[in-house]
């Protein structure tokens, strides 16, 4: 029977998330289900929390696990009536955090996305629109905005540890394909003169390339395993002969890879 995981927020769910999965990710064994109930602000939508958390527990026979970054205290004393085991993030960190400012906090709903955050907010969505105008070699002209130019061959990663750059970090992130014809020359894009600094090769081994170009074009040259093993080798040659730094994102998560290039670019977080 799987275990069920309820993630419960007053806001997006997303910290509650993040918090719960690395948690859960130390646990290789555990089979689990998991549903996220955001917006969770009244006493109404409480209680109906509670019965499907009930619901649950009663059907399979186990108790539920509760991730919550609730604030109000009126509420979770409502979740803490259900039958599940809840983790409370703000009581087992904000607690701490008040006796040693010696102070008490404002339990203010949304403060990490209220109007303090309006410049940061503003500058993540400047980040998320270049990084999707720039995706795929668009607007080169614009590449001396980036922080951060991603280049590789066709589905190594490059778009979406773009878009996690530009969403979790607010990095101006930029990103172009190697084709076939800069691979047969061993030579970069004319426009990558000048922004050879800026330059981060994305590396794939080629049982997984071949894998994602086959669920997409399935029995195509493009997916292939000699072309695979074509682009893969030479595009290697090419980190080598250019010294461009590189990360191989095989076997890693959009999250690490995105860690890793910030870590070995030098970018501001």
């Amino acid at each position: 029977m799987k275990q069920s995981i309820f993630y419960i927020s007053d806001q997006t769910g997303i910290t509650a998330e993040l918090l719960g999965q690395t948690l859960l990710s130390q646990f290789d064994a555990i089979d689990y289900i998991s549903q996220t109930l955001t917006y969770i602000d009244t006493k109404e939508k409480a209680l109906a929390a509670v019965e499907l958390i009930n619901h649950s527990a009663q059907k399979n026979n186990n108790k539920p696990i509760i991730f919550s970054t609730i604030v109000q205290s009126d509420i979770k004393s409502l979740l803490h009536q259900s039958n599940a085991v809840m983790l409370d993030v703000f009581e087992q960190f904000i607690s701490p955090l008040e006796q040693t400012f010696n102070t008490i906090s404002s339990h203010r709903v949304g403060k990490q996305h209220g109007a303090d955050d309006k410049e940061a907010y503003e500058h993540r969505i400047k980040a998320v629109n270049f990084a999707l105008n720039t995706d795929d070699g668009l607007a080169t002209q614009q590449y001396h905005q980036a922080d951060i130019i991603l280049i590789g061959v066709s589905r190594s990663g490059k778009t979406p540890t773009a878009l996690y750059l530009a969403m979790q970090f607010d990095i101006m992130v930029a990103n172009y394909p190697i084709t076939e014809d800069d691979l047969e020359k061993y030579e970069l894009a004319p426009w990558a003169t000048q922004f050879k600094n800026k330059l981060f090769g994305l590396e794939i081994d080629t049982p997984r390339l071949q894998e994602i170009r086959t669920e997409r074009h399935a029995n195509s040259t493009y997916s292939s395993i000699k072309q695979c093993e074509f682009e893969v080798s030479r595009i290697k040659k090419l980190y080598r002969q250019e010294n461009i730094p590189t990360i191989n994102t095989t076997y890693r998560s959009i999250e690490e890879i995105a860690t890793r290039i910030i870590a070995k670019a030098g970018l501001k977080r």
